[in-house]
């Protein structure tokens, strides 16, 4: 909803991207003119790969994440769509870091690794699969799955050198607090925003 949209951007003044349902350049265009920095596109980028080619032609990569929901199967990690709903999620057709190489090269200025098996667990970020992922990610790159105290941030920036790190439940249940967990990556030496 574009009206809401504008309403956070104002509230917020902070940058954001808006994720879920945009399966064209038309709402991209909608979402950006309301006041998002950027928007994130996952499964319909899988269904049309095409669509990271033309929102990166029209707004310019810095505007274009792409989410990649990656799974271990077989001994390889894979990418999953339809992670929205767990009773329709499928194999997305490509391994991951096939998938992060491409939509590079289509234009994605930014991606967000959600390693599946870590994601809501609390042990820590996959950072085997994070580190693989950063040695083929020129762009800047997102952990996400699998926070659960201070030092799992501390973990994924210094071993996988992550860009940034995603994290929910533990914020929202208040186990980690956001201004602590700044003050401890501070006292690592690790930048963050203030």
């Amino acid at each position: 909803d574009p009206a809401w949209i504008a309403r956070v951007s104002r509230e917020l003044d902070i940058p954001f991207c808006v994720a879920g349902g945009i399966r064209n350049v038309g709402t991209a265009e909608k979402i950006l003119h309301a006041g998002a920095d950027k928007i994130s596109v996952n499964t319909p980028a899988l269904e049309n790969p095409d669509l990271v080619n033309a929102l990166a032609e029209r707004f310019g990569s810095q505007c274009v994440v792409v989410g990649i929901d990656s799974i271990r199967a077989g001994g390889e990690w894979r990418v999953r769509s339809h992670t929205g709903d767990p009773e329709n999620m499928r194999d997305g057709g490509w391994l991951t870091l096939d998938w992060l190489k491409e939509v590079q090269a289509r234009g994605a200025g930014e991606i967000v690794l959600n390693c599946m098996d870590s994601d809501g667990v609390r042990e820590g970020y996959d950072v085997e699969q994070l580190r693989a992922a950063r040695a083929d990610c020129r762009v800047p790159l997102v952990a996400s799955g699998g926070a659960g105290k201070p030092e799992d941030f501390v973990a994924v920036f210094r071993e996988a050198e992550a860009d940034a790190a995603l994290a929910a439940s533990v914020f929202h249940t208040d186990a980690i607090r956001i201004p602590d967990l700044k003050a401890y990556l501070q006292q690592q030496n690790i930048t963050v925003r203030t």
